[in-house]
């Protein structure tokens, strides 16, 4: 289980523009990772959209977003393209990573079980660790909900 005060996983991932990006390039500042099951899908657009429309204030109060699923990444880039999502969408398409943030394993839809992303964000401090931890949420208004967690500074109590 990630609690908060532990170190966040380190993650090499490509971007939907095929560069390499790692959790450690945000040193210094916040980091909101946030996982996601499947692009262009309604549940997905509308939690991207969410974080897409809240980036500029995100970025005031230095923090940066990075949407993890495991999508290809010709995918992500469709999805980035068709929603005019501005911010990096990762690939994981063995789920690795997703793993290691305990956001993948085994799923039921329509009666079948699968291996997939589940919806859950963490929320990284300028120092490397979890500060807060959002599980199974509901797309619509999880990036609001989390922009005001960090505007007041309560991102611990974030579940």
């Amino acid at each position: 289980m990630i609690d908060i005060g532990d170190p966040a996983p380190e993650f090499e991932l490509h971007n939907q523009h095929g560069e390499t990006v790692r959790r450690s390039d945000f040193d210094g500042q916040r980091l909101v990772v946030y996982f996601f099951p499947r692009a262009n899908t309604d549940g997905c657009t509308t939690e991207a959209k969410g974080f897409e429309d809240a980036l500029s204030t995100f970025a005031q109060r230095d923090t940066a977003v990075v949407g993890i699923s495991d999508d290809p990444v010709s995918d992500l880039e469709t999805f980035a393209t068709d929603h005019g999502l501005t911010f990096d969408l990762l690939s994981d398409e063995h789920g690795e990573v997703a793993t290691l943030y305990e956001s993948y394993g085994e799923k039921q839809l329509f009666g079948n079980t699968f291996d997939g992303v589940f919806r859950n964000t963490y929320v990284v401090g300028p120092d490397g660790r979890i500060e807060a931890v959002y599980e199974n949420v509901s797309p619509d208004g999880h990036a609001a909900d989390v922009l005001a967690a960090l505007e007041s500074a309560d991102v611990a109590s974030a579940d």
